[in-house]
């Protein structure tokens, strides 16, 4: 069977936390931190992604200034974002991944936010998948 997005956020939930382009730096910290969390997608007033902000990028940003927790998010967010949709697969999520050298999808569905993949989600799946090919093939060496 091939896991998707779908699959993978009925195991999860689908509930996002977001903030928006004008919340601070300071605000988006502490939400990092009492969630613990890696990243948050940037919404504006009607839901639309307006980009994605990670602890890496705040780290980037503090280190060249440390006033940044003054700062709007807007300021230090990621414009384009890459997402996924409920149809890709572990397989794609692992290449979008790869290839863009970040750790969280946001998930869209007829152009509204419905979740985010983490680098853990797509990990505990292909490990999940790897146990079970393990499983079928004991199974049949021992039955054979």
């Amino acid at each position: 069977m091939t896991i998707r997005v779908a699959n993978i956020l009925d195991g999860k939930g689908r509930d996002v936390l977001t903030v928006t382009p004008e919340s601070s730096v300071a605000a988006l910290v502490k939400l990092l931190a009492e969630k613990r969390i890696g990243a948050v997608p940037v919404v504006d007033g009607a839901g639309k992604v307006r980009g994605i902000v990670s602890e890496r990028d705040v780290v980037r940003a503090l280190a060249g200034d440390a006033a940044v927790l003054d700062r709007k998010v807007e300021t230090l967010m990621t414009r384009e974002v890459q997402t996924c949709i409920l149809g890709d697969t572990v397989a794609d999520l692992m290449e979008i991944m790869t290839r863009g050298r970040f750790r969280h999808l946001p998930v869209i569905d007829q152009g509204k936010l419905i979740g985010i993949i983490s680098i853990g989600d797509v990990v505990k799946q292909r490990v999940a998948e790897a146990q079970s090919e393990v499983d079928a093939l004991t199974t049949y060496i021992t039955t054979s």
